[in-house]
């Protein structure tokens, strides 16, 4: 089975992520899309995260109707920060049956070159990239590298900074979050 992993902190899940796994899972080879949730992004403030089972609480909410979605914890058993090429390695020593690939977007392919080991990612893995407004051209190294494809998918402008910000300024925010995430949000008073 070939499956896409879709890296995030997803705090929180919203139907921006969605849309872009539902379009690959749907137009490309992928078999299934895994929505890993990420304890601690080296790049990203662990103070600013809801705690892991929050997040993986929403993200499971979430994908409930989508049989080719799942939420996965993967990363909560592995030592943090998390890199991906560490979880990569434990999934093909765990998941043997499976091939993973990688799905970002188009701003961090411009940042891949300061992932650890992004080039034993690379000569492992492909890499699906659907697209987001940027300023910055895609690097001439990953421009045509045959294991990175371009997808053709809907350029998707939403933020789970922008949600978190309008949630604590009791903006109406409700049509970017999976409806039942939205209540469970609610429910809890998160963000506020």
């Amino acid at each position: 089975m070939k499956i896409g992993l879709f890296f995030g902190t997803f705090n929180p899940i919203h139907v921006g992520h969605l849309i872009i796994a539902n379009h690959l899972v749907e137009n490309s080879d992928l078999d299934a899309v895994w929505f890993v949730v990420t304890p601690l992004n080296p790049h990203k403030q662990k103070s600013s995260l809801l705690a892991d089972n929050h997040r993986l609480a929403m993200v499971r909410i979430a994908v409930e109707n989508y049989p080719k979605l799942q939420a996965s914890d993967i990363e909560f058993a592995l030592s943090q920060p998390n890199y991906t090429v560490n979880t990569l390695a434990y999934l093909e020593e765990n998941y043997s049956k499976h091939h993973f690939s990688l799905i970002i977007g188009e701003d961090n392919l411009n940042n891949f070159h300061k992932w650890k080991n992004y080039e034993v990612i690379l000569d492992n893995h492909e890499i699906y990239v659907y697209p987001r407004i940027s300023k910055t051209a895609i690097k001439s190294q990953f421009d045509k590298h045959p294991k990175i494809h371009k997808i053709d998918a809907p350029i998707i402008q939403i933020s789970a900074t922008a949600i978190r910000e309008a949630i604590k300024e009791k903006k109406e925010i409700k049509p970017l979050l999976p409806c039942d995430v939205w209540k469970y949000l609610d429910e809890m008073n998160f963000y506020k």
